[in-house]
């Protein structure tokens, strides 16, 4: 995603999901900076990098909220869920809260 109001930069453990109809819509971004030269991994391979799987988070999502229609936040190296609501903008406000991001990305430079 390159359009600024869409992007969001976040830890690669930071997964966003989307609750849509009857299933799970996992966003699978692109790396912004690979300090380590880590191969790209799918999404699956990702997930079992952290001792998990797409659908032990699926399950986890359902259990906070009922699988409510609308966007989740699954930090899979904590084991941590958030449900953000049903807009993107949703998304964006709790990685702030989370303490990822900022208004102007600028702002401290």
């Amino acid at each position: 995603m390159t359009n600024s109001n869409t992007a969001v930069v976040c830890p690669i453990h930071y997964q966003i999901i989307q609750r849509r109809g009857n299933g799970w819509a996992f966003k699978h971004g692109e790396p912004f900076i690979n300090l380590f030269n880590v191969p790209d991994l799918s999404p699956e391979e990702e997930f079992a990098a952290f001792g998990t799987s797409m659908k032990k988070v699926a399950l986890a999502l359902f259990r906070i909220n009922g699988g409510k229609q609308g966007y989740y936040i699954a930090d899979i190296l904590d084991k941590k869920y958030y449900y953000c609501g049903s807009e993107w903008e949703d998304v964006k406000a709790k990685l702030k809260k989370l303490g990822i991001g900022r208004d102007d990305p600028m702002e401290y430079l």
